[in-house]
């Protein structure tokens, strides 16, 4: 639970009236630390590029110009994320405008995994390549090095991952993280790092290209990879977001129709929640370095080629995280003691390692504590990814299991990492200990949010927002403002997304005032009761829809303003327990059948359960969740417990059975079948059918798409994407194998474990 601040009253120097911002506002710059009207300025209108560079850097535009000169082939080695992309785009559209041979390349996750690999760099070394330009990748690429070097081919590195012991042997080493503490440049993640190179490069050249116009990838980047906003990265964000809104690049104006974005209204929310998943689904999912076309690409026919594939591996990463999210909850309310830990370590036999990040995130946020997620492969080996909270260096306290680890890497917030097995008990004390060194002796309070002022809906004007706005771009080191509003009822929460995955909250206040609230990933947390009082926190930004300016309000915490005392029992149900030995089904019964059992007793599958006073479960459920919901439809008085369990499947026979009724509903039903249909036959929850038809689509055996609650199916063209393929195949081994569990669990447990739901 979120315990909330109260705004305090704070002393404000009296130069700070000349702002011209409300008096909470400019007392929430104080309390973050602005103190003078010149830092509060410098804050708020960044003025020019530094004077300061990197060291390096003079060395690296020397060496570019003599390969454009003597027109040798020039090779941007970038990284898969979001930021690494950016950062190649923008060096290859540099390179282009001065003249280069310019070449691209970005290793794909499913084979090669982050950093420079000896195996992939041969062959371009073979067809030519004389120079390598790394981007927010190669600090710890020592082999690699060496090996361009051994074949005549110089290499410099730009990055702004942490640096190992000794640096590599490469021509010249340009990253911030080797700058001192407090310089103006030390935050910059990867592309901002590439647009400190390529500014240089232009203002040393002869090329129609100005470096305002690589602001645009800039600020991408930087949003992304979540860089601290804070010197000449807020800087660069805050001229980005600007140029991102008249941006010409053909592949984001159409990622952001694709979306049912407005670039015109952009904020770093929109790189967050819009752009960012979706060129990091293609580095997580597939081959990053169509991204780069998209991002470069003048023809129109392709751009929206690419930006539609990027659209479905985005559906698909939805799915894969919402799964791997609701197995990793499910094993901190198993064993809550985990976060007594000063870092959450989960790791599961199948999880798809190309989402483990993405929820590692979402659990630090939720918890805020350091999170680590591992998937544990067949090999015997786990590998993941960590994510961190500000003040502590999560790849530095990883860095003193070095001896016991295969391998690791990244920056203070972020790290991926691998280890066998059996050294996970002592990676755990060693961690634990490298935490509490750099943090003390910590105590976790529960996490808590301040509020910078108390508001009723009528403060809430353009005049406000507007001046909100003057502190932005928000994100690490800048929070948005939380404003709160007392007393509310919730009158309705609707869900909203293509996937249903956000809500839309309508509360009233006491005058009788609606406001509306956007809840992002809210669909399936809980919500308060019907005439419940509730305060609400949230930010406020001025948006424009349909060519009209809106305010809008997001959601970041709610608290319950009087907790009912009176608990009403449910009636106690009578349970007549068949497991061992079935009994008679009484013909006035309902009977609650799946899959092969249906047939053999005429039962109903768990979407066509009515109410009914007696209930025969005569399949086990696919699950806990399903088997609440089975609960909650029929109310039962007296329950029958047969619970027998249909034959497991492995992951090819499901699919296999699958397959043949999308077949059979393609030559059949026109092509049509619903979610629910095909569940209730495969006796599998949802989640297991909608990535075994995933799975299906990325084989290349249909095309699928979803209209109005119907699927619709169509032969696929047999084009196959071998690395969704197999993060799906993953997956679905996982939601398979908990079917089975819940279903071996639900065979032998007691009665009333079993109505505790």
């Amino acid at each position: 639970m979120t315990r909330w601040r109260e705004p305090q009253p704070i002393a404000v120097p009296a130069s700070f009236g000349d702002l011209g911002l409300p008096p909470f506002i400019v007392q929430t710059l104080v309390r973050r630390g602005l103190t003078t009207i010149e830092a509060v300025r410098a804050f708020l209108s960044p003025g020019a590029s530094p004077s300061t560079s990197f060291p390096g850097l003079e060395t690296a535009i020397e060496r570019i110009f003599l390969a454009i000169r003597n027109e040798q082939p020039v090779c941007v080695w970038g990284d898969f994320d979001v930021d690494g992309q950016t950062a190649t785009a923008l060096l290859v559209q540099t390179l282009n405008a001065l003249g280069a041979k310019v070449h691209y390349y970005i290793p794909v996750r499913g084979r090669e995994s982050h950093g420079v690999h000896i195996q992939s760099l041969a062959p371009l070394l073979d067809n030519g390549i004389r120079l390598l330009v790394t981007c927010d990748t190669g600090i710890t690429a020592h082999e690699a090095v060496d090996y361009a070097q051994r074949r005549g081919v110089d290499v410099i590195l730009t990055d702004h991952h942490d640096p190992g012991e000794t640096l590599p042997r490469a021509l010249t080493v340009i990253n911030p993280k080797l700058l001192p503490p407090g310089h103006p440049l030390e935050n910059l993640a990867g592309v901002g790092v590439a647009y400190k190179l390529a500014e240089g490069l232009l203002a040393a050249g002869q090329a129609r290209l100005e470096p305002e116009s690589l602001l645009d990838l800039t600020a991408l980047g930087l949003v992304a990879d979540v860089a601290l906003l804070q010197g000449e990265s807020r800087r660069l964000v805050q001229q980005g977001i600007g140029a991102l809104r008249g941006t010409s690049r053909l592949g984001l104006k159409i990622m952001a129709e694709f979306a049912n974005t407005n670039l015109e209204s952009l904020t770093e929310e929109t790189i967050g929640f819009i752009f960012a998943p979706r060129l990091n689904a293609l580095g997580r999912l597939g081959d990053a370095n169509p991204a780069v076309e998209l991002l470069l690409t003048h023809d129109e026919v392709r751009a929206r080629l690419l930006a539609a594939q990027i659209e479905n591996l985005n559906a698909q990463r939805r799915l894969l995280t919402s799964q791997v999210l609701q197995a990793a909850e499910g094993q901190l309310k198993e064993t809550p003691a985990l976060l007594d830990e000063p870092v959450i370590i989960l790791s599961y036999p199948n999880w798809p390692g190309g989402v483990v990040g993405i929820v590692a995130s979402r659990l630090v946020d939720r918890y805020h504590r350091p999170v680590i997620l591992l998937t544990e492969g067949e090999d015997g080996l786990l590998r993941g990814s960590a994510r961190s909270i500000e003040g502590l260096n999560i790849t530095e306290a990883i860095a003193a299991s070095r001896d016991i680890l295969l391998g690791f890497g990244g920056h203070p917030m972020a790290a991926g990492l691998s280890l066998e097995r059996d050294k996970m008990t002592e990676f755990r004390r060693r961690l634990r200990q490298a935490v509490e060194a750099q943090l003390g002796q910590i105590i976790w309070e529960e996490p808590a949010l301040q509020i910078d002022a108390w508001l009723g809906f009528n403060d809430l004007t353009f005049d406000l927002a507007d001046a909100l706005e003057k502190l932005a771009p928000f994100g690490a080191g800048n929070p948005p403002l939380a404003l709160a509003t007392r007393n509310l009822q919730l009158k309705s929460a609707i869900p909203i997304g293509k996937t249903k995955e956000h809500l839309r909250l309508v509360v009233e206040d006491e005058q009788g005032q609606t406001q509306s609230i956007l809840w992002w990933g809210g669909a399936g947390e809980e919500l308060p009761e019907t005439g419940q009082r509730i305060d609400i926190a949230y930010s406020l930004r001025a948006g424009a829809f349909r060519g009209e300016r809106q305010l809008t309000l997001q959601l970041l915490d709610y608290r319950l303003v009087e907790i009912p005392t009176i608990e009403v029992q449910p009636p106690a149900i009578e349970v007549i327990d068949w497991r061992k030995r079935a009994g008679q089904i009484p013909a006035e019964a309902q009977v609650f059948a799946e899959g092969e059992h249906r047939q053999k007793v005429g039962g109903v599958d768990r979407y066509h359960l009515k109410p009914a006073s007696q209930l025969v479960v005569y399949t086990a459920p696919a699950g806990a969740a399903e088997w609440r919901a089975m609960l909650e439809r029929t109310a039962p008085q007296k329950l029958y417990l047969i619970a027998f369990v249909p034959a497991e499947e492995k992951a090819d026979a499901f699919l296999t059975r699958l397959g043949g009724l999308v077949k059979y509903a393609i030559h059949r039903r026109g092509g049509s079948a619903s979610l629910q249909e095909l569940s209730a036959a495969c006796a599998q929850r949802e989640d297991t059918v909608r990535l075994g038809l995933a799975w299906l689509e990325a084989s290349g055996h249909l095309v699928m798409h979803e209209e109005d609650g119907s699927l619709h199916f169509s032969a696929g063209s047999g084009q196959t994407e071998p690395y969704l393929q197999r993060e799906l195949y993953v997956a679905i081994k996982g939601l398979l194998a908990e079917t089975a569990a819940y279903r071996a669990y639900f065979r032998e447990a007691d009665p009333e474990k079993l109505l505790k739901v």
